[in-house]
């Protein structure tokens, strides 16, 4: 079996460690009972986000993204470029003084809660590339799917197809003529 060739692979940049253990150590801090574990925050926070980038991965295939992360709970996802619906770019103070972007992705029928994001990703390098070239791949086959297919000859139709839809669009129209007449009779209590 010959292995999928992707068109890009997304490298992220190792100052995203040191974004994430600044982010940990100012969440510590603003907890007052986290200001004690400060001290351990920093060896255990180093060993955890190195192995944390190094588990980050993130490829652009022809007809979909493959995303894996994670360090006890690996998480592997494969989003289908055509589900795509936006790819936000967010760049706070301290990600801006670092030179990193945080690309999320959200798609069609996504399950997150509250407006969150199916897969966040901080620290590629050159995000705004790399979000560029996974629109113009979504765009691509949308044009693609979307050519238009050689349309049936209408003596291909046949006349008894035509009628059994006429009666299904028939039937479909009554149900809701009677859902609505009893969506207006009025209560009985």
């Amino acid at each position: 079996m010959k292995p999928t060739e992707y068109l890009r692979k997304a490298s992220f940049d190792p100052q995203v460690r040191t974004y994430w253990l600044l982010s940990g150590a100012l969440t510590l801090t603003l907890t007052v009972v986290g200001i004690p574990f400060l001290l351990l925050w920093f060896p255990i926070g180093l060993w955890a986000t190195q192995r944390y980038l190094d588990s980050m991965e993130c490829i652009l295939m022809p007809r979909s993204l493959k995303v894996k992360k994670g360090i006890f709970v690996r998480i592997e996802k494969t989003i289908p470029l055509d589900k795509i619906t936006d790819m936000g770019m967010v760049q706070g103070p301290i990600m801006r003084a670092m030179n990193l972007e945080t690309l999320s992705l959200e798609t069609a029928g996504q399950s997150g809660a509250g407006g969150s994001s199916l897969v966040v990703l901080t620290g590629i390098v050159n995000a705004q590339a790399f979000r560029e070239a996974v629109l113009a791949q979504r765009d691509k086959l949308a044009e693609k799917d979307s050519a238009p297919a050689a349309a049936p000859a209408p003596a291909s139709i046949s006349q008894q197809s035509t009628m059994q839809t006429n009666a299904l669009l028939l039937e479909i129209r009554n149900s809701l003529l009677r859902l609505e007449a009893k969506l207006d009779a009025p209560k009985s209590e």
